[in-house]
């Protein structure tokens, strides 16, 4: 804050101007006020498509990212080189038009390449070769001056009759993988095999891009699997920091703390990043790009299923710890799992959501404790 003469009105302006850019958080124990960051801090990773309705229920909310999975086995399911980015667009046309960015994360590779989706595209010169121009040419496409953005030029109708989109918000951060410590995602988990797919991906990345942002994939806190099958993310990490010259190929790291409670979150988080400061890395960035609990009272079978009340608690005290942290550990967003509830999906995904199932918006209290906390409105 500039200085300035305290006279009267001068003072009481920047009274005002102080309350104005910050915000308590529901529950803080202290009260202190905690500075609102931008929009684009607070992200939703939804697991259901998107309409234009639901992206503005996110505007009006606060929400300013969207994480979109972009599955390369989908984009080009035959050897050819050719991609069908159908199962893209759409999504990108309704949230950038609707003024929200994407963060997207690369991921799976096709059956003409690997038996699994899961088996990172490493182990042969044609599944190299393939995996750096698909990942080109999404930079390409949906990056600054992309062909997607092209063809929604500003001015007029676009070349392909497509409405415009007046305000291009192209991708500028490529998250790479998801998950890449759990077999889920990941088989056989492995930080080297990890590392080589990060040295093919980052200079594809930044020969479209050189600005872009690299950012690690999303490492599942603490898997019940060890081995092959799974690792520990503070684990996975100081083994990836181990590998030369690995530092030089991403600027972020990514985290998915889901846990019991918000005590185990924290500690989850702080772990990785002090993970970061060990190896000598404290500019690193760090994303939280999935977090969540649901709200089905089954702790006891799902240990991220807290009821709907316990949702909300658990919403609440993971914020306020990010928002109050975010500078000491150089926290650039968060992105919570998921808008909507889905059911006959994973374990808790049929309750992680902040509105119930369905195309209706059915909000749950925790919506109304998400919109507090971002300083939004709870519906359009």
């Amino acid at each position: 804050m500039k200085s300035a003469k305290k006279t009267p009105i001068l003072l009481l302006a920047l009274v005002v101007a102080f309350a104005c850019a910050v915000v308590a958080l529901p529950g803080s124990t202290s009260g202190a006020p905690i500075a609102r960051p931008a929009p684009a801090f607070f992200g939703i990773a939804p697991q259901t498509p998107l309409t234009g309705r639901d992206v503005q229920y996110m505007r009006a909310g606060g929400i300013g990212s969207v994480r979109l999975p972009f599955l390369w086995h989908m984009i080009q399911s035959t050897p050819q080189r050719s991609y069908d980015w159908s199962s893209v667009d759409p999504a990108m046309e309704t949230i950038s038009r609707n003024g929200l960015r994407v963060l997207p994360f690369l991921f799976g590779t096709p059956g003409w390449l690997a038996g699994k989706e899961q088996t990172m595209p490493i182990d042969s010169g044609r599944a190299r070769s393939a995996w750096v121009a698909f990942v080109k040419a999404a930079v390409k496409r949906y990056g600054p001056g992309g062909d997607f953005w092209a063809e929604r030029a500003v001015g007029g109708v676009g070349p392909n009759y497509l409405p415009v989109i007046s305000r291009p918000l192209p991708i500028k951060a490529w998250q790479v993988w998801n998950e890449a410590n759990f077999f889920y995602f990941a088989f056989p988990v492995s930080p080297s095999r990890y590392a080589r797919l990060l040295k093919l991906t980052q200079p594809a990345i930044k020969s479209v891009d050189r600005r872009a942002e690299v950012i690690l994939s999303g490492l599942f806190g603490n898997p019940d699997e060890s081995g092959r099958r799974g690792m520990d993310a503070t684990e996975f990490l100081d083994r990836l920091y181990a590998v030369p010259g690995i530092k030089s190929r991403f600027e972020a790291i990514a985290l998915h703390p889901y846990a019991f409670h918000v005590d185990d979150f924290e500690e989850l988080t702080e772990q990785i990043r002090e993970v970061a400061i060990e190896n000598r890395d404290p500019r690193a960035r760090l994303y939280i790009t999935e977090m969540g609990w649901g709200s089905q009272n089954d702790p006891h079978i799902v240990a991220f299923e807290q009821g709907i009340q316990g949702q909300v608690r658990e919403l609440r005290g993971t914020y306020r710890y990010l928002l109050a942290n975010r500078a000491r550990l150089n926290l650039k967003g968060t992105y919570w799992f998921s808008w909507k509830d889905l059911q006959d999906s994973c374990n808790f995904c049929d309750s992680v959501g902040l509105f119930k199932a369905g195309a209706a918006f059915r909000p749950k209290p925790s919506w109304r404790a998400f919109v507090a906390i971002t300083g939004g409105r709870m519906r359009p």
